[in-house]
């Protein structure tokens, strides 16, 4: 669907907002965008439901800003996210969309990080506020975090908060914000516990459903029956058939991720799992991996991977059935985004199959099912990623940015720009991505050279052959 029904123009927004969004290459709404942008831009309270990567992000921040007054500096809007990932790709957004103000000031308040530098960011003065429940939370205990002029407050991926207990603080905050507010809260999924929620604290909310079907071809779905004692040799067996340079395993518990990640490695997949206890640095740093294509397969569970949003991802593995079918829906949607094409591939047992017959209800279709005996392995070995990993202790604090460490690798160590991948500086660490085949050489020139006029340690994150 095109037309005028969709195109940004069609909203009040701007002249600078428009030519910003045309900049940054938003030319047509996604459905979510055009259903919640008209309510939410007339002041309504939402609960809309919607996926990560279906561009609820812009649907909230162009709400939000068109409420700001940039010369009033104030917290005049605030951002609840369950993890600290998703407030930073939030921030980041939500400062792309905001150039076409006039210096809108917005501030990440998460936990796993220094209070110090929080609390100077706040005394400067902020516009917006994007942050997890229980750090802000600390901030309003403390007085360092003043609401009285809010008008607009967002939860996003409010189902996954709750999964994680915060129910509690996202009603206690949202108790602190002045009653004539307005309320905007995204949601994948709509447990009975998000109604519970929005009966405290929200005024009428109009109720926003985008359609959780993926376009039909655009994922290829296929199914293959196993045996539970078969079923983790079935994933390799699936990696070695389809070899896709980059695979979400979807698990539904830890004790699965870990005993996958290990049958995984011990066959020389490159594999890490992520999962609920992780520290925020290790999680941190399976997620850079995983998402500058240093690691092959992620094993997951639902919990620990909602609100990733990694931008290439050639296959899903479902290598338990989920009992809940919009689950299915979330978990293979991440695959298939933009113009690309997607494999989802699920391992179900007879046991599950009730749970096969949901997700086919859900679908409207059947499932395509193909026999394990039909997976030939390939003769190439293992699947390796392109890319290795090294990490480089000194990051932001240190005033390093992405464009000194490329200049180290493609200056003096000699390096080519094809031979470098991402690049993620983060608070006190930088993570690059280099060619699989340089990375020891990389690694040696970056120690013995010198970035930004100094010395730095680095290690290879990746056992590299």
């Amino acid at each position: 669907m095109t037309g005028p029904a969709t195109d940004f123009a069609a909203l009040p927004l701007t002249p600078q907002t428009l030519a910003n969004l045309k900049q940054l290459g938003y030319l047509q709404m996604t459905p979510i965008q055009a259903a919640s942008l008209p309510p939410a831009l007339l002041g309504r309270d939402l609960i809309a439901q919607a996926k990560t990567g279906s561009g609820k992000t812009a649907a909230f921040a162009l709400a939000l800003l068109a409420n700001l007054n940039p010369r009033r500096f104030a917290v005049q809007a605030m951002v609840l996210c369950p993890t600290r990932e998703l407030a930073d790709q939030v921030t980041t957004e939500i400062r792309r969309l905001a150039r076409a103000e006039e210096n809108i000031k917005v501030v990440t308040l998460c936990g796993g990080v220094a209070l110090r530098g929080q609390l100077a960011s706040l005394e400067h003065g902020a516009h917006i506020v994007v942050g997890t429940p229980g750090r802000i939370m600390d901030h309003l205990d403390r007085g360092s975090l003043e609401l009285e002029a809010l008008n607009t407050l967002v939860l996003d991926e409010a189902d996954r908060m709750l999964d994680m207990g915060f129910f509690d603080d996202i009603a206690k905050v949202a108790r602190q914000c002045p009653k004539e507010r307005q309320t905007l809260l995204f949601s994948a999924t709509y447990p009975e516990s998000i109604a519970q929620l929005s009966a405290q604290f929200m005024k009428n909310p109009q109720q926003i459903t985008v359609q959780v079907q993926h376009e039909e071809g655009k994922i290829r779905q296929r199914w293959y029956e196993v045996k539970d004692s078969e079923r983790l040799h079935a994933v390799s067996l699936l990696l070695n058939h389809f070899r896709p340079p980059s695979t979400l395993a979807f698990c539904n518990t830890k004790q699965q991720c870990r005993d996958l990640v290990q049958v995984l490695q011990a066959q020389g997949f490159s594999a890490l799992a992520l999962f609920g206890e992780l520290e925020q640095r290790e999680r941190d740093q399976v997620l850079v991996q995983f998402a500058n294509r240093s690691c092959s397969v992620l094993v997951a569970t639902d919990v620990a991977a909602r609100g990733l949003d990694i931008a290439q991802l050639e296959a899903v593995i479902n290598v338990d059935v989920t009992p809940d079918p919009e689950i299915h829906i979330h978990r293979i949607g991440r695959t298939g985004r933009g113009d690309a094409e997607g494999l989802a591939l699920s391992l179900a047992s007879m046991d599950e199959m009730g749970s096969v017959g949901k997700i086919e209800q859900l679908q409207g279709r059947e499932s395509e099912w193909h026999p394990l005996a039909e997976l030939a392995s390939a003769a190439a070995g293992p699947l390796q990623p392109a890319m290795a990993t090294l990490q480089i202790v000194g990051g932001r604090k240190e005033k390093i940015r992405a464009g000194d460490v490329l200049g180290a690798l493609t200056g003096d160590a000699g390096f080519t720009r094809d031979q470098v991948g991402k690049i993620n500086v983060n608070e006190f660490s930088t993570y690059v991505a280099v060619d699989r085949r340089i990375a020891r050489e990389a690694a040696h020139k970056l120690s013995t050279g010198r970035v930004k006029g100094r010395t730095v340690k680095v290690r290879l994150l990746d056992d590299v052959a």
